[in-house]
């Protein structure tokens, strides 16, 4: 896609659809990202919008269709329950809009693949609410096993768990066990197995223990996953909703290994504790300062569309990790080993 330079520099007209918790979070990183995207629509049913549309000094409509008639809105960031976004995008592409969408892009493997297929027809980019790959220790991590640092990857081990859900209210769309099934894996495992998926491929099959611990919770509360990949390598993913915060994740290979462990929720992120090995050197301990993911994602987004740098999420590993979650949700209501689509 080419663009005068005039164009290039221009910010992103975004439509802002859902303003629940992270719709919320993700206007307050837009506005901090100014110079590169800019809100000027915001869709949400709630009444209660009014307000907050008010103080940030955004356009509300209750309309997602009006929204998308817009001249002036080139792209959309979908902050919806998980089971709208299949719809979403595909009347987003009929308009002729860039999405962003949160994660998961849809729940089985079929609906990722059409949502990647549309965009690339269309000749629209696709973003992922992947931020994880966009926190300073991760990215480091990701291009030390691109580039053959860490040698032959051989495992993951991953663990992103928190408690925020234990205060929702029990009618809340995250608590429906058909919206967002398989304890916090949706929620939070989503962006372990994104990662597991970038570094060692295409899964091939999974085996789920998702058990109801702690609460009444209807999709469970604790869920593992042991992961084995078409390529060879293994992967262990914790997602947990009545524990305190934790997110820690891991990649082994045979020349280093590399664990990061985040410091505090990227809802409001205090930086990262590194630890790392290689091959014939002493353990190395060190923090990273804070950075916002969910803003340098966004803005990698935009940079995207306006065809400036390719998007760093690939259609092939949007679909893959998709594929890996509807045979975790298979799996954890029988605790059988599912073989992935």
């Amino acid at each position: 896609m080419e663009h005068s330079v005039n164009e290039a520099t221009k910010p992103v007209r975004i439509a802002m659809v859902g303003l629940g918790w992270w719709g919320r979070k993700m206007v307050a990183v837009l506005e901090a990202a100014g110079a590169h995207l800019d809100v000027v629509v915001a869709v949400e049913p709630d009444p209660a919008a009014r307000a907050f549309c008010g103080e940030h000094g955004l356009a509300l409509t209750t309309s997602y269709e009006q929204a998308l008639a817009r001249p002036d809105v080139e792209a959309v960031i979908l902050a919806t329950p998980h089971s709208l976004h299949e719809e979403q995008i595909e009347k987003a592409v009929a308009a002729g809009k860039h999405v962003f969408c949160e994660k998961p892009l849809a729940m089985t493997k079929a609906g990722a693949e059409k949502a990647v297929e549309l965009c690339r027809k269309a000749g629209l980019v696709l973003g992922m609410g992947h931020e994880r790959r966009f926190e300073p220790p991760v990215a480091e991590m990701l291009r030390a096993a691109a580039s053959g640092k860490l040698g032959r990857i051989l495992q993951v081990e991953a663990n992103f768990s928190h408690d925020k859900f234990l205060t929702l209210d029990k009618s809340n769309w995250r608590l429906n066990a058909a919206q967002a099934p398989a304890a916090g894996m949706t929620a939070t495992g989503i962006h372990l197995t994104d990662l597991a998926v970038k570094l060692l491929g295409a899964p091939r099959d999974v085996r789920v223990a998702c058990e109801n611990l702690a609460s009444d919770f209807p999709q469970g509360d604790t869920l593992s996953a042991h992961i084995r990949f078409q390529g060879g390598g293994t992967a262990y993913v914790s997602a947990t909703l009545v524990t305190p915060f934790v997110s820690r994740f891991a990649v082994f290979g045979t020349k280093g290994w590399i664990e990061v462990r985040d410091k505090a929720h990227v809802e409001a992120p205090d930086g990262w504790v590194v630890t790392s090995a290689w091959t014939g050197m002493p353990i190395e301990v060190r923090e990273v300062g804070p950075a916002e993911p969910v803003r340098d994602n966004l803005v990698a987004f935009a940079q995207a569309v306006r065809g400036t740098e390719p998007y760093a999420i690939s259609g092939d590993d949007m679909i893959n990790n998709i594929a890996l979650l509807e045979a975790i949700i298979k799996s954890a209501a029988n605790g059988q080993v599912v073989t992935v689509g």
